[in-house]
């Protein structure tokens, strides 16, 4: 995930739209990405990637089941999110990661949460009952982000990640949405 989160200059969500990806929308949301790549918080790539690397990746999240939203405002894309398969085995379908990044103008204004917000309140009408995300553990804005929006720490994956600052930590959230008792 890359920064997200609110401060006082954060934006009035009137401004802002939640919407449905449409392909025009690739070019901004690969901007974004690439953005991100350098701070080395948000990303394990390293190099930027092209529109041609990331086709599959945009084909893969079809709306009834694993969206791709944009924030706008107005005819600016300034962030977007993505709920992903997680695995690809049958007993995971109600389960996704989230992916969020955001403009580096419209950074630390609210649009991270904003959108946060928005997937949570969809997520059960696509049948999805958890969602976790995966963020590094130096990257504090999200880690506020996801502890703030109810997120729990689930997990702990230490020095899995080789930056070219050295080894870094990743943690796993978790949200589990609605959830049904064991059937034990």
């Amino acid at each position: 995930m890359s920064h997200a989160g609110g401060s006082e200059r954060e934006v009035h969500e009137r401004a802002l739209q939640v919407r449905l990806v449409q392909p025009t929308d690739l070019p901004a949301i690969v901007a974004i990405y690439n953005a991100s790549i350098p701070g080395h918080s948000a990303t394990t790539d390293l190099v930027p990637v092209t529109m041609a690397d990331r086709e599959a990746w945009f084909a893969a999240h079809e709306p009834s089941r694993h969206p791709l939203w944009v924030a706008v405002n107005g005819a600016d894309v300034v962030g977007w999110m993505s709920l992903s398969t997680f695995y690809g085995r049958a007993a995971y379908i109600p389960t996704v990661e989230a992916s969020l990044y955001v403009h580096p103008d419209w950074q630390r204004r609210g649009v991270g949460r904003f959108l946060l917000r928005y997937a949570v309140q969809a997520a059960p009408a696509l049948g999805i009952r958890t969602i976790l995300a995966v963020v590094f553990a130096h990257n504090t804005a999200s880690l506020r982000l996801l502890d703030g929006e109810g997120f729990a720490r689930w997990g702990l994956m230490p020095r899995i990640a080789h930056m070219p600052e050295g080894r870094r930590d990743v943690v796993i959230f978790g949200l589990e949405l609605d959830p049904d008792p064991d059937p034990e």
